[in-house]
């Protein structure tokens, strides 16, 4: 498969950013591969994304428990963005006043075809306006506070994953699952099966609503 058919997956990351909120799309999205098979793991030609991270610079980001990770991209020099994911972690909490990070995720968000989140990066779509009008879902701890940030959002409490043209998840491992979400919704079924079978993972997201 060339570039030029692969889907771009950005995973925004920052300080205090949850890692499995990241680290797990990063796996599903980067390990999707249309020929099935672990051979097929080993060179890019039957992957449908490419797969990298993206930050405001190029300094190294400090996700929660200390990982320290090199973004592959900065705001300035990312490729275009396909799908975007937005993860979680206690470092969305300043983000929610950072006029820069909010008008990076909108401009992203317009360009994309796909909007997603993980756990509490929710806040960061609601707070950004994405969300206004549709369900959505983000950390059992989150969700109080994501229906007082715009109230027009219907905050669904007892899913995993939600997918209202924006796709949103639960907290942390949910991610995995918003990731097998939209795998199935572009590749099919029988490539996220596959792909779940792989990093021997037991999805969730055929209960995605």
């Amino acid at each position: 498969m060339s570039n030029e058919r692969r889907k771009t997956v950005g995973i925004l990351i920052f300080d205090d950013v949850e890692v499995l909120d990241f680290a797990g799309p990063f796996e599903v999205f980067s390990r999707t591969r249309l020929v099935a098979g672990s051979d097929s793991r080993r060179s890019d030609d039957s992957a449908p994304f490419d797969t990298f991270t993206v930050a405001r610079t190029h300094d190294v980001v400090t996700a929660i428990g200390r990982l320290k990770v090199i973004p592959h991209h900065s705001w300035t020099d990312a490729p275009v963005i396909d799908i975007l994911v937005v993860p979680g972690g206690f470092g969305t909490r300043a983000l929610l006043n950072d006029e820069r990070t909010l008008a990076w995720i909108r401009d992203t968000a317009a360009r994309s075809s796909k909007v997603t989140s993980v756990c509490t990066g929710a806040l960061l779509l609601a707070k950004a306006g994405l969300l206004r009008g549709r369900r959505a879902t983000t950390h059992w701890a989150g969700l109080d506070l994501l229906a007082s940030i715009d109230p027009s959002i219907q905050v669904q409490r007892e899913v995993r994953v939600v997918s209202d043209s924006v796709v949103t998840s639960a907290g942390v491992s949910a991610g995995i699952d918003m990731a097998f979400t939209v795998v199935e919704s572009l590749c099919g079924r029988a490539v996220a099966d596959e792909t779940a079978h792989y990093i021997e993972y037991v999805p969730k997201y055929q209960n995605a609503v």
